[in-house]
C-alpha cells in the first residue's frame, strides 16, 4: 500500500471537475454549474459554498468544454487609446466584476481611427467572445447597432440610447460646466478649451459634450466673447503643442481647460519648461481624475468621472446581457470636480 501511495504521489494532480466541486460543496452538479455561469436566483449561501469549493480545489473551467456548451467565458475589450491612463482605471473596474464570475478579459488595443477599430472588433467577434466592451469607440451609430445585434455589447463613452447595446457614460456636459463655473468664481474670464480633433459627423462623442458644456457655461456667465476653442490631440504631445501655442498667443489665457488629463499633463510640461508658475500665472484643469494627475508632484485639478465605477457598471451590464437581458440600458454617471494645486485665483 505504501508503494502504491508513493507511486500516486509522483503523478500530476488530477484536474478538478465541476462534479468534484459540487460534491465538495454538498450541492448538485446543476447548482454548481449555475454558480459558475453566474445565473441569477442562486442563494448567497450556496454561491459562497460553491465558490469556496472552487478555490479549495483550485478549479478552473476547461475552455474547450465551455466552448462546447456555447460559452467561452471570455469577454473582448476594445481600447481606443492604450496610452490613456484613465482607460486603465476603467479596465480595473471591469476586471474585478468579471473575475468573480470566472470570466477572462481579452484586451485588444486599437488606434483612434474608425477603420482600425472596426478591424479589432471584427476579430474579437470571430474569436467567439461571449460579449464585448467597447471603450470610447469612434464608430458610427449604425455600425454599433449592427455589432449589438450580433453579440452582447456595452459601449463606454459615447452618449445616446440604443436599441441593441447598453451604454455607460459620464455627464460630460455637466463636468465641463463645473470647470467653467469654478474658474469664473476664481476670477478667470479668458478660459481656453483644448478640444479633441474628431469627425464632425460623430456628434455623440464625449469630447463634443464637453465642448458644448464649456461653451454654454461661458455664455451663461456672459463670457461669449472669451470663448476660445483650440483643437489638438488628446495626448501628451498634443497637450504640449497646444500649450506652446497658447503660451505664445496674445493676450494669453489665464486658464486652460484640457478635455483630458493626458493632454493637461502635456500643457503642464510646456509650462514647466518655460518657467511659467502654476497656478500663479496660469491655471490648468484636466478631465478624468487619472492616477497620474493625482500624484503629489503634479496635483492636477480635474473632473472625476468615476472611472472605476464606470468600468464596474459596464461589466455588470454585460453580464446581464450575456445571461439573457434584451432591453437596452443607458447609465449616466454624475461627475465631480476635484480641486488640487494647478488652479488658483487670478
Amino acid at each position: 500500500m505504501a508503494a502504491e501511495t508513493s507511486h500516486d504521489a509522483g503523478r500530476p494532480a488530477k484536474r478538478a471537475t465541476i462534479v468534484d466541486v459540487a460534491q465538495h460543496a454538498g450541492v448538485s452538479t446543476a447548482s454548481a454549474s449555475k454558480v459558475l455561469r453566474g445565473v441569477q436566483g442562486v442563494s448567497p449561501g450556496m454561491r459562497a459554498r460553491v465558490e469556496a469549493s472552487m478555490q479549495a480545489l483550485s478549479y478552473r473551467p476547461h475552455r474547450l468544454a465551455r466552448g462546447m456548451r456555447g460559452s467561452t467565458f471570455t469577454v473582448g475589450v476594445m481600447l481606443s487609446d492604450i496610452d490613456n491612463p484613465f482607460f486603465g482605471v476603467l479596465v480595473r473596474g471591469l476586471s474585478e466584476v468579471f473575475a468573480t464570475q470566472k470570466y477572462e478579459l481579452l484586451i485588444a488595443p486599437a488606434t483612434s481611427g474608425e477603420t482600425s477599430q472596426e478591424a479589432v472588433i471584427d476579430s474579437l467577434i470571430d474569436h467567439q467572445m461571449d460579449g464585448l466592451v467597447l471603450i470610447a469607440p469612434r464608430s458610427h451609430e449604425e455600425h454599433l447597432e449592427e455589432i449589438g445585434r450580433q453579440i452582447p455589447t456595452v459601449v463606454i463613452g459615447p452618449h445616446g440610447p440604443s436599441q441593441h447595446y447598453d451604454t455607460v457614460s459620464d455627464d460630460d456636459q455637466l463636468g465641463a460646466e463645473l470647470v467653467v463655473d469654478y474658474l469664473v468664481a476664481l476670477g478667470h474670464r479668458h478660459i481656453a478649451f483644448l478640444a479633441n480633433r474628431h469627425p464632425s459627423n460623430l456628434v455623440n462623442l464625449p469630447e463634443v459634450a464637453r465642448g458644448r458644456g464649456y461653451e454654454e457655461a461661458m455664455t451663461r456667465r456672459s463670457l461669449t466673447q472669451e470663448v476660445t476653442f483650440i483643437e489638438g490631440d488628446w495626448s501628451h504631445e498634443g497637450g504640449r503643442a497646444v500649450g506652446r501655442h497658447l503660451l505664445e498667443s496674445y493676450p494669453r489665457p489665464t486658464a486652460i481647460f484640457a478635455g483630458a488629463d493626458v493632454a493637461a499633463l502635456g500643457v503642464l510640461a510646456t509650462c514647466w519648461e518655460d518657467g511659467v508658475r502654476i497656478p500663479d500665472e496660469l491655471s490648468v484643469v484636466g478631465y478624468d481624475n487619472s492616477p497620474t494627475g493625482a500624484l503629489t508632484p503634479i496635483s492636477l485639478t480635474s473632473v472625476d468621472q468615476a472611472g472605476h465605477e464606470m468600468g464596474a457598471t459596464a461589466g455588470q451590464l454585460l453580464l446581464e446581457r450575456i445571461h439573457g437581458r434584451s432591453e437596452a440600458r443607458n447609465e449616466v454617471l454624475t461627475p465631480r470636480l476635484v480641486v488640487r494645486r494647478t488652479t488658483g485665483p487670478i
